[in-house]
Parts: structure tokens; C-alpha cells; sequence
């Protein structure tokens, strides 16, 4: 029998301290105050007879017992979340929940959506955006039922699988008219007295630009700003001479349209996998299958 002293809330108060690796910010997202999200933590870790957290270094990480505990325990409120919805199912239509990080959602998520939709399935979309490590987690817990974009750090993968759609690069990317657009003599170091939009460090893509800039020597990055944000990231550098370094896909449209340029400058060391990621130990609905198999047109089609 499982520990009768275990709630619900003890289980929504750790997948949220392991989401954010922050006891702060998790109180401050499940409208708690701190010490009732450590007191929380502190009595499910009793009840196990086992520390969750490794709260040795600044930011909270999981121990290898935490690790095992927060697959098994997203896997249940997966679960549940499935349950619920199977139960009110026969009251309102299915609804597809599709985690999208910024590279899919401007390239091949909307051509996607539209051949799904033309099926006449009945199936209601709903599409997610924002940081990889936040739609994992809402994957995890059954929030969405698959995630496209750049495949995650190995680490972050434990309990979930990956079917590769594309390879795609990061790109350097400025408004039409930049003092730096088609330089003939360009080499990356010109970047160094602009402004730079730089992908935040829990995008998945941060990674491969820091080591790609610190390869080339650039550090200390002028006024830098961090965003995720497609829409004020376009807006600000059509607006001024700032420098944004973003996924390919995010901006390919803009660049075929005029509306954005890139910098004559080989990124292909940035190049990564994009793709589905589910959950290993479910297999995908027949709604999402048919939306996984639109996506696989409308990405052939980018090719």
C-alpha cells in the first residue's frame, strides 16, 4: 500500500521544486509561501525515508534517488490527468494539447496543423509554447501529449523518446540595412560593440551559442538581452541595430520575406536535431498520430 500520509499536494510540490530547481520560485507558482513548499518537500522526503533534492550547491538539483522518484511520479499524474480527461470526454471533444518550441512554431507547426485539421478529425488543437525544460515537465505530467522542437540535453531526456524530423542550425540575424549586412569582410568578432538577443539559459539552443561564441573568442556581450519571445525579438531588431542570435526556423519566413537578414557567418557547429519528443512509456493517441503525421509532411516539405 502507498504511505497514507502522501497527498496529492506533496507530489504537486515536488514535480514543481524539480521543474524550477528553485523552493522560492515553486511557492511562488503554487501560491504558497516558501517555508510551506520546504515543510511540503521536507515531509514527503520523510515519508520516503530517502532526500529528493541535492541542496548542497546553489541551485537545487535531484539525487539519483529524486531522479527515479520524478519519473514514477510524473508518470502517476500523467496518468491521473489522462484519467480525468477520458472521464469527461464523453462531454466535450477531444482536445490535442501540443507542446511547440519557437523553431516549429513559425516553420512547420502551422502548415502542420492545417492538413490535420482538414481531416475533419473533430479533435480540438491547443498549442503550448515556451522553454524546453518547461514543456518537458508539462509533458511529464500529462499537461501536453507531445513536444516538437530541438531535441533536449541527454540528461533531461531520462524517460522519454525522440523521433528525429530534421537537422536545424542557429542563425545570426539582423534588420535589412544593418552596418554589418552583407560585409563582404564580415568575421563574427564585428558583433562585439552591438546589442545582443540571446536565446535565456533554459532554452535549449543556449548551449551550442555559448560555446560557439566562446570559440571565437567573444565574451562579455554588450547590453545583452535574454529572450525567448518571437514577437519582441522581431520587433526589436527591425527597430534597431541590435543582433539577434535565434533558431533558423524562428525567422526563416522573415528572412524570405525581407523583413530580416542574416550575417554572412557559418553556424553548422550549432546544428541539432528537431523533432517529436513523447513519453516512453505511453504510445501516442490516435489523434496524435494523425497531427505527428502532418507534421512529418509539412517538415518534408522544408527540406
Amino acid at each position: 500500500m502507498i504511505d497514507p500520509r502522501i497527498k496529492l499536494r506533496h507530489i504537486a510540490c515536488f514535480l514543481e521544486v524539480a521543474r524550477l530547481r528553485s523552493m522560492v520560485k515553486a511557492a511562488e507558482a503554487l501560491n504558497i509561501s516558501q517555508p510551506a513548499a520546504s515543510k511540503t518537500v521536507q515531509e514527503l522526503e520523510e515519508f520516503l525515508g530517502e532526500a529528493l533534492f541535492d541542496r548542497s550547491r546553489r541551485r537545487l538539483s535531484l539525487t539519483p534517488f529524486g531522479e527515479v522518484f520524478y519519473r514514477y511520479a510524473s508518470t502517476s499524474i500523467a496518468a491521473l490527468r489522462q484519467g480525468i480527461d477520458a472521464a469527461q470526454g464523453s462531454h466535450e471533444a477531444p482536445l490535442l494539447k501540443i507542446g511547440a518550441l519557437p523553431t516549429v512554431s513559425a516553420r512547420i507547426l502551422p502548415e502542420a496543423v492545417r492538413l490535420f485539421v482538414a481531416e475533419e478529425t473533430g479533435v480540438r488543437c491547443r498549442i503550448i509554447t515556451g522553454p524546453n525544460e518547461h514543456l518537458l515537465t508539462l509533458l511529464r505530467t500529462g499537461d501536453v501529449d507531445l513536444v516538437i522542437g530541438r531535441m533536449a540535453e541527454p540528461a533531461a531526456m531520462l524517460g522519454l523518446g525522440f523521433e528525429h524530423l530534421y537537422s536545424e542550425r542557429v542563425v545570426i540575424t539582423v534588420r535589412p540595412g544593418h552596418p554589418l549586412a552583407g560585409r563582404p569582410d564580415f568575421n563574427l568578432g564585428m558583433i562585439a560593440p552591438y546589442q545582443m538577443l540571446m536565446p535565456t539559459p533554459d532554452s535549449v539552443i543556449r548551449a551550442s551559442v555559448d560555446r560557439m561564441l566562446l570559440a571565437h573568442g567573444i565574451t562579455g556581450l554588450r547590453d545583452e538581452i535574454e529572450t525567448v519571445s518571437n514577437a519582441f525579438g522581431r520587433s526589436y531588431v527591425r527597430q534597431s541595430d541590435a543582433i539577434w542570435i535565434i533558431s533558423e526556423g524562428v525567422v526563416v519566413r522573415d528572412v524570405e520575406e525581407g523583413q530580416l537578414a542574416l550575417l554572412p557567418f557559418d553556424t553548422s557547429e550549432t546544428l541539432g536535431p528537431v523533432g517529436f519528443t513523447t513519453r516512453a512509456d505511453t504510445v501516442p493517441g490516435l489523434a496524435a498520430t494523425s497531427l505527428m503525421q502532418a507534421v512529418r509532411q509539412a517538415a518534408a516539405r522544408e527540406r
